[in-house]
């Protein structure tokens, strides 16, 4: 698998209010280092402890009592809840020959239905949908609480399909083989227990599978580090190894393309988030794809993409860092690189993604985090090159579906953060996009407006952030201000339609504001490798600027202005904690990293050291400046804070929020809160309802504590 598949699987970016077995966590994943020792809440890192639990289910009594319990909170909830389940939603699709596929979650299927129908119906306001799996009547049948993960159907009928589902929402899942025409999963099929696991189907009887083999086949970051080709009708046991990896690999995994007339097997390597190898598998040999360890190679037809991380030199060019070429892969492979130029960064673009189309390859371009599109059709020389119109201002247009093996078709996702989302679709050459869906207006636009801003960081770095606010706003610091933000990962922050935070904050006269700060990939890689281990308090230093300026510019006033942010935008809150709490009258920190002596032994933390470094080794020197359980302190006053996540969370895991939360409580900190989900997963919702009920805890809490 290439490293976008992973940054998916361990990532899970959380935006509030949108849309293991020896995996899991059950005791401390490490014995505790000898710096850690003297931590007097190494206790509460037993994740389904007995005294851990009831700590947590005290904890979460006083927060629900204070902010999850009245009618205020049943109304915000509820008009969350309203959005979530509307059947006025875009129901989104995925081409799998000639069927559009969906998963719906609503107030009668919780945890949702997988299903089908066709383009002809799907044009209908009201399309009739084939149901394959009921989720809710499964758990019914088998008492179980499943939760949908996704599919992996086999070409070209795709009639056969490995469901994956997770038994508390959490990254490790149960895989099941399923028989489309008789809707029912196949007796003696495929079938792998709970663990985080990957299976791609190879041929009919045939998969490439990484899962936990037993001990010591995991790696220490919990992903898989044996691949095996496993035979039907033979037990796991007896499926033969492809590839072993290393303990500190991130994960090892292979896949089949079964495009045809071009069908090759690939055997991926990541060595961590950034760095990974690639090898084609020939006959059971595998022959290395010679890109650099952290450039992205894609093979497709006769084409190898290569994306550039850093700049490369080969065949007597230098190309820079964030650009995309393309060679023919034959070739590449015989030692003749001949590549052409089809994207290169510039100080205000990067290159947010790219799809195949049949004949086609349509490029997202981020313009100053603005999206536009691009089609290039393969041709001697440069490619051929055009706009693909259709994005709206302050907009994010992106391709969500393609069928690249027998049509030129595209759909494409719509969003500005006052437009509600469409979903059009096109077919290059011959049909231009037109609006097929079109979400509901869930609060009403016409009294806000959209502004883009960029403020100058500590170091000189130009930052921009995006503020929806009031039409009619007042200059004069009161206004409540809620500053939302991620930084990591090279993840781009994007503009997009929130019925949730419109209702839940815009409409009680509230701004809202997303900042892209560097950490991200909102101007490619350089932007994200800007805030790499020692220079992470670069994106802190950002947020900070951009708070300091909605302060300047009297959008808002430290009492007036909250922060959120979740998984590695949990770590952004707790150094807004504690290193700039004179900025912020409020923090909502949710499913965070917080202990960063500790989190490379926790969890699935060891896959992050590329990001934040090794806190075992001389990393710890600056590792520690943004560390928020060891800097937080007792002299200091804080703003009041929510932490809320997951029992079930097996990326961060819960311990970090709750030692963070007890360690303040007793320094003797007024105003720290604490709510632990049991299902969810990083997402901390494992249905539309634990989903509105989490984040209208934190929105009421944050109004609140703002006013």
């Amino acid at each position: 698998m290439n490293r976008s598949v992973w940054l998916m699987l361990a990532l899970g970016v959380t935006l509030a209010g949108m849309n293991d077995t020896h995996a899991r966590d059950k005791t401390t994943a490490q014995p505790a280092t000898a710096a850690a020792t003297d931590d007097p809440f190494l206790w509460l890192e037993d994740i389904h402890g007995t005294r851990p639990l009831a700590w947590v289910e005290k904890e979460n009594a006083k927060t629900a009592a204070r902010f999850a319990d009245g009618a205020r909170f049943e109304k915000t909830r509820d008009s969350i809840l309203e959005v979530l389940d509307s059947d006025a939603r875009i129901p989104d699709v995925n081409r799998r020959g000639d069927y559009l596929y969906n998963f719906w979650r609503d107030k009668a299927h919780p945890r949702g239905v997988w299903r089908r129908t066709t383009l002809a119906e799907y044009r209908k306001a009201n399309p009739d949908w084939e149901v394959l799996l009921d989720v809710d009547a499964l758990n019914r049948a088998e008492n179980k609480r499943w939760v949908f993960k996704g599919t992996q159907c086999l070409k070209p009928d795709f009639n056969r399909c490995l469901i994956s589902l997770s038994p508390d929402g959490g990254d490790a899942v149960a895989v099941r083989e399923f028989d489309i025409p008789s809707k029912s999963f196949v007796k003696g099929g495929f079938d792998l227990p709970v663990a985080k696991t990957e299976a791609g189907w190879i041929d009919d009887d045939t998969l490439y599978v990484g899962t936990d083999f037993g001990p010591g086949t995991m790696t220490e970051s919990s992903y898989p580090r044996i691949v095996k080709e496993w035979k039907r009708g033979t037990p796991l046991s007896a499926a033969t190894i492809v590839y072993e990896g290393k303990a500190s690999d991130l994960a090892v995994g292979a896949y089949h393309d079964r495009t045809p007339g071009f069908e090759r097997d690939f055997v991926s390597v990541a060595k961590d988030f950034f760095h990974s190898e690639l090898y084609q598998r020939i006959d059971g040999k595998l022959v290395r794809v010679d890109v650099p360890t952290d450039a992205s190679a894609d093979a497709h037809r006769e084409w190898l993409l290569v994306q550039t991380r850093s700049p490369w030199t080969v065949g007597g060019t230098t190309y820079p860092s964030g650009a995309l070429l393309a060679a023919n892969f034959d070739a590449f492979m015989a030692g003749k690189p001949q590549f052409t130029v089809l994207f290169k960064p510039d100080a205000h673009t990067s290159l947010a993604s790219y799809d195949w189309t049949q004949h086609h390859l349509i490029l997202d371009i981020l313009d100053d985090v603005k999206s536009r599109l691009e089609v290039l059709t393969p041709q001697a020389g440069d490619w051929k090159r055009e706009n693909l119109p259709g994005a709206p201002a302050m907009s994010t247009i992106s391709v969500v579906s393609t069928d690249p093996d027998h049509s030129d078709e595209y759909w494409l996702d719509v969003t500005g953060f006052l437009a509600p989302t469409a979903l059009q679709r096109g077919v290059l050459g011959s049909e231009p996009a037109t609006t097929i869906k079109q979400d509901p207006a869930f609060f009403d636009a016409s009294a806000f407006t959209v502004s883009q801003h960029f403020v100058t960081s500590k170091d000189g770095t130009r930052v921009p952030y995006f503020e929806i606010a009031p039409k009619n706003i007042k200059l004069d610091g009161s206004n409540r201000t809620l500053l939302y933000g991620y930084g990591g990962f090279e993840v781009s922050l994007q503009p997009h339609y929130s019925g949730s935070i419109g209702r839940a904050w815009l409409e009680r006269g509230g701004v809202y504001v997303i900042a892209n700060i560097r950490g991200g990939g909102e101007y490619g890689p350089q932007w994200h490798q800007a805030a790499l281990k020692a220079n992470r308090p670069r994106a802190y230093e950002d947020f900070a600027a951009v708070a300091e300026d909605l302060i300047k510019r009297g959008v808002t006033s430290p009492k007036h202005l909250g922060a959120e942010g979740g998984s590695n935008g949990g770590l952004l809150m707790g150094n807004m904690l504690t290193v700039y709490p004179q900025l912020f009258g409020a923090i909502a920190c949710e499913v965070p990293l917080l202990d960063m002596k500790r989190y490379s032994h926790l969890s699935a933390g060891a896959s992050w050291m590329a990001e934040y470094g090794d806190p075992d080794t001389a990393d710890w020197d600056f590792i520690k400046t943004f560390s928020p359980y060891q800097n937080v302190k007792k002299a200091v006053d804080y703003p009041p804070v929510l932490f809320y996540t997951a029992t079930s969370d097996d990326r961060v895991g819960p311990v970090q929020a709750r030692k963070m939360a007890a360690r303040m409580q007793a320094q003797g900190h007024p105003n720290v809160w604490f709510y632990e989900n049991l299902e969810g997963g990083h997402g901390a919702g494992a249905d539309n309802r634990q989903s509105a009920h989490m984040h209208a805890m934190a929105y009421d809490f944050l109004w609140d504590q703002l006013k």
